[in-house]
């Protein structure tokens, strides 16, 4: 049985939140809930994907094992975030595994049922494609981040999504280890370190898992600073 507060979080997808309430509410009359312990695998590479993910609580990383045994971390999902969309539509196996970052819970959706829902109403794709196309512009944006912007800026951009205000000062809670962060980030540990340290130059400090931030609109206004100039400045 989903609880109704799991239910909101769900709709609030944005795989969910552009479906009719009448398509919707018969998706997650089928959806089950399960929750996963720090550390346990949610899927591995290779398994048949056949469900739809959704986070409720909690944040959930993707990530395949290089050829040198390296781990490299391809996206991190929490509340409300969905994934395995794509693969699941077209009944194929997981490029990546999965794996709970934190204690978090789930909600499953089998993919037959939405796909069921699409043959008979074509018009929802558009809907469904919205999720996808999420998805890829995420990993473009990653990928801009890596390319054009210094481990700062990047780190600055990190806080700001997390950010609870759009303005002023607050508090972030960090959701995972330096190292997961380091790695979702395309940083070494040690880089990590050294950006934490600049970020103090725009109000920013870290205090275990935890960063304060003095002025929102300062750290918006950092990330954002042309590329070449944040390099002058971080040399």
């Amino acid at each position: 049985m989903v609880q109704n507060q799991d239910l909101h979080v769900a709709k609030d997808s944005v795989l969910m939140r552009n479906l009719p309430d009448p398509v919707v509410e018969s998706l997650l009359k089928e959806a089950v809930t399960l929750r996963f312990e720090r550390g346990e695998t949610v899927f591995m590479q290779g398994e048949k994907a056949n469900v739809i993910h959704i986070v409720l609580d909690g944040w959930v990383k993707l990530y395949r094992i290089a050829p040198n045994g390296n781990e490299a971390i391809m996206n991190v999902f929490t509340r409300s975030h969905s994934f395995g969309e794509a693969v699941a539509f077209q009944d194929q196996n997981y490029p990546v595994s999965a794996e709970a970052v934190t204690d978090c819970k789930l909600m499953q959706i089998p993919a037959r049922m939405l796909v069921a829902v699409m043959k008979k109403e074509p018009e929802l794709c558009i809907a469904v494609l919205a999720s996808t196309f999420q998805h890829l512009h995420d990993m473009v944006a990653q990928l801009e981040q890596i390319k054009a912007q210094t481990g700062a800026q990047r780190v600055a951009d990190f806080l700001l999504d997390l950010s609870p205000c759009d303005s002023g000062s607050c508090v972030v809670t960090l959701p995972y280890d330096k190292l997961l962060i380091a790695g979702r980030l395309g940083m070494k540990p040690e880089s990590l370190s050294r950006a934490f340290s600049r970020l103090r130059e725009v109000g920013v400090k870290i205090s275990r898992n935890h960063a304060s931030i003095s002025d929102v609109d300062a750290l918006r206004d950092y990330a954002i600073t042309d590329p070449a100039t944040a390099w002058n400045k971080a040399l």
